[in-house]
């Protein structure tokens, strides 16, 4: 079954790239937009308002740190998917993309089979951005918000409340990298200040009851639930 009316634009300053990866998505029944660079890349974000953006860090005139950064700034783009081409090895250009606001990155060069599956991996996370649902599955994991319960392989999950929070926040994206500063405000709020180990130590208590490796750590910038069956 072909996708509908899920917009995808492609920035990379190599038209091979660009050829190739649009070519492969277009069979999948996606709508493709092409930039050059991180200008064009903003100019076409306001103009299409596309669902996914994949996007080079190396480019001329602005380079996508810097288009990612301003995007996440316009209007009604807060919740676009953005996701970074990047080069084997280059950890730094994966951090400062997490830093700039990305939700993931690809890394170069990738198959096509592959490239298609990630994209649909990525996708799978608008529903989640859609629903306000009440309850959320993953996995083999059921997380009912409004009954503050939690089900793993059909065994219930006892939580207390900021454990439930920090997991009803990063299962609702699974993949997303969530920072630290973001964590914080939208589970401790404007509560007791508390310092970025509370975060580390709810995180290894929610290791300790789920699974350790549903919780993934990106140094230096925060943490992101897993799907461990992808």
């Amino acid at each position: 079954m072909k996708p509908k009316n899920i917009k995808i634009l492609l920035v990379d300053d190599e038209p091979d790239i660009l050829e190739i990866v649009g070519y492969n998505l277009r069979n999948e029944g996606y709508e493709i937009s092409t930039a050059k660079n991180g200008l064009e890349a903003l100019k076409m974000a306001k103009k299409n308002a596309p669902n996914l953006i994949l996007m080079d860090v190396m480019m001329p005139e602005m380079d996508g740190i810097e288009a990612c950064e301003k995007i996440r700034d316009l209007k009604g783009m807060e919740n676009v998917i953005i996701a970074f081409f990047t080069a084997r090895g280059e950890d730094y250009s994966q951090l400062a993309g997490f830093e700039a606001g990305a939700d993931d990155y690809i890394t170069k060069p990738v198959k096509p089979k592959i490239l298609v599956s990630k994209v649909k991996s990525l996708l799978r996370r608008l529903k989640n951005q859609e629903k306000d649902e009440e309850i959320i599955i993953v996995g083999s994991i059921t997380v009912n918000r409004e009954r503050y319960m939690v089900t793993v392989d059909g065994l219930d999950i006892s939580l207390p409340r900021k454990e439930f929070e920090l997991l009803t926040l990063l299962i609702s994206k699974p993949g997303k990298v969530f920072k630290r500063e973001n964590i914080l405000n939208k589970v401790w709020g404007n509560e007791v200040v508390v310092g970025g180990r509370t975060i580390d130590v709810h995180i290894r208590k929610l290791r300790e009851k789920i699974g350790e490796d549903y919780f993934k750590t990106v140094k230096g910038v925060g943490y992101k639930f897993v799907a461990v069956e992808e």
